[in-house]
């Protein structure tokens, strides 16, 4: 079969980091395969992580992104509307039939995705064979695959992707040095720089501390020492939030920090721009640290209780990997690798700006 009628789907519904470090795939296959039909199906909610990618001219990448709203249906089960927009999003699905089928998630409810999915006699649908550690697995998914794909235990969640693929096509597994991850149009990243640099300050740290689980955050006196000493060299701190309990703690944060700001609640949409016009972004093991570090913007990705090598950011120099299971950095180390990026930048930025004279 020519690689013009290919027509592959991706599977992958959440969470946020799941999702960006499912992204180089797209550019994978499209080497590969640059005729193919690629469709991507994504809970709702991370719609804005795949529009960049979404093909247009210039550009080929994902030619349907078909949404889902799992998490929203499952609150609301009787609801005659739950029903009418389940239905509508299978009749979107089963509108293409696929001959690859790409799940790198491992769960149930990503497996009956697949099976709803319009196949061939032939298609194939690669799925995880087993667990990797500190990562979610339920082995009943195994059951909607026609090839089970074997991982290591201990598995980058990019390579961990990336295996899955290269075995539903027989292709030699990538090499991560060799052919580093792809994941955003690099004219789109630098568009999206250049947009922040003319409409905000530049002159700010994001402090990302909110993460799902309690035992992988830093602890606030931390960040209060950090922030305090990022805010003597005159930079302003930057402490989202994403719930009531998250608000409250950056409050508490930045009342110990001069100049501190607690914005209003922001969209994913809007945390592209918060963290490309950042002068650096310095958070926990969470999905929005990832998104600083897939754009390869300064980042400082802290693991206070998660292994680094999970999710760790090596595609480019910009980003440092500090601390690691039950291992988290201590204040003094990461303010001096803060001041490190932070000149780096800035030294890149001085340079820039006299090739441009």
């Amino acid at each position: 079969m020519s690689s013009a009628h290919i027509r592959i789907l991706i599977v992958k519904l959440s969470s946020l980091g799941d999702v960006l470090h499912n992204l180089p795939l797209v550019w994978d296959l499209r080497e590969h395969l640059p005729e193919a039909q690629i469709d991507w199906v994504v809970e709702e909610a991370y719609l804005d992580l795949l529009e960049p990618l979404r093909s247009r001219n210039g550009l080929r990448g994902i030619d349907r992104i078909i949404p889902i709203a799992l998490r929203r249906w499952k609150n609301n089960i009787f609801s005659l509307k739950t029903w009418q927009e389940f239905f509508a999003f299978r009749k979107h699905l089963q509108a293409q039939t696929y001959d690859v089928v790409i799940e790198t998630q491992g769960l149930l409810k990503s497996a009956l995705v697949c099976a709803m999915t319009k196949k061939t006699s032939t298609t194939v649908v690669a799925g995880l064979a087993n667990a990797t550690e500190y990562s979610g697995y339920e082995p009943i998914a195994r059951r909607f695959y026609t090839q089970a794909v074997q991982v290591p235990r201990q598995c980058h969640a990019v390579d961990r992707s990336r295996w899955v693929m290269s075995a539903a096509f027989d292709w030699p597994l990538l090499n991560r040095q060799q052919q580093p991850p792809y994941f955003y149009p690099q004219a789109w990243v630098e568009g999206l720089i250049s947009a922040t640099q003319n409409s905000i300050s530049q002159n700010y740290v994001v402090f990302f501390h909110a993460t799902a689980r309690e035992a992988k955050r830093w602890p606030n006196k931390n960040w209060i020492t950090l922030g305090q000493g990022l805010a003597e060299q005159g930079l302003q701190i930057i402490l989202p939030w994403g719930s009531a309990a998250e608000k409250l703690t950056s409050e508490l944060i930045a009342k110990e920090i001069d100049g501190a700001v607690v914005p209003t609640a922001f969209s994913i949409k809007e945390a592209f721009a918060v963290v490309a016009g950042a002068q650096l972004t310095i958070g926990v093991d969470t999905g929005l640290t990832h998104l600083a570090a897939v754009l390869a913007r300064p980042t400082i990705e802290l693991y206070c209780d998660s292994p680094k090598w999970k999710t760790e950011g090596y595609w480019s120099e910009a980003i440092c990997n500090l601390g690691d299971l039950k291992n988290p950095p201590a204040v003094k180390t990461v303010l001096a690798v803060a001041v490190r990026l932070l000149k780096a930048s800035q030294s890149a930025l001085s340079k820039q700006a006299i090739d441009a004279s």
